[in-house]
């Protein structure tokens, strides 16, 4: 019964001790207390209004979300900086007739991470995704919302896994 006893402390000591690295976002430990994100300018040569500011505020959120650091305009430790390179819409598929039934909104965003912590983690980096939608509708009003919440969510995960989970 003793030996049972010992071998049940270790095994829960070493398993409790396993948890306090581990997180439910994946993200790695980061030796960090502060994050900013700075404004992403939109140099796509087709411009939306108010992508840039959207997709800030969407970085911002899914790191605040999934991570304890806290949110700071300057001097973070961890700096996400860049822009909006190309915002495109191209007809996917044609109908008999030659024209698109389907087209395709693609959003790429280069991306500068800094780690001022641990230089080694910083990159500079594409990141790209695409919403499909039916040649006959307009990427107008709640079409385009649900669009740039397809694409921003993606993104921003990509994101996140690049410079924190380092998946």
């Amino acid at each position: 019964m003793r030996y049972f006893i010992i071998i049940t402390t270790f095994t829960f000591s070493f398993l409790l001790n396993s948890c306090s690295v581990y997180n439910f976002t994946g993200a790695s430990p980061v030796n960090a207390k502060t994050f900013q994100v700075n404004y992403f300018q939109n140099n796509a040569p087709l411009v939306e209004p108010g992508i840039e500011r959207t997709f800030t505020l969407e970085l911002q959120d899914i790191i605040q979300s999934q991570t304890n650091l806290n949110l700071v305009n300057q001097g973070g430790e961890l700096i996400y900086e860049g822009e909006i390179v190309d915002y495109r819409i191209t007809p996917m598929t044609a109908t008999a007739d030659q024209r698109a039934a389907q087209n395709r909104l693609t959003i790429s965003i280069n991306v500068r991470f800094i780690n001022r912590n641990k230089e080694d983690d910083n990159f500079e980096k594409r990141f790209s995704f695409f919403y499909d939608f039916d040649a006959n509708q307009q990427l107008v009003g709640s079409q385009l919302t649900t669009a740039l919440d397809v694409i921003f969510e993606r993104i921003t995960q990509d994101i996140f896994n690049e410079s924190l989970a380092k998946w």
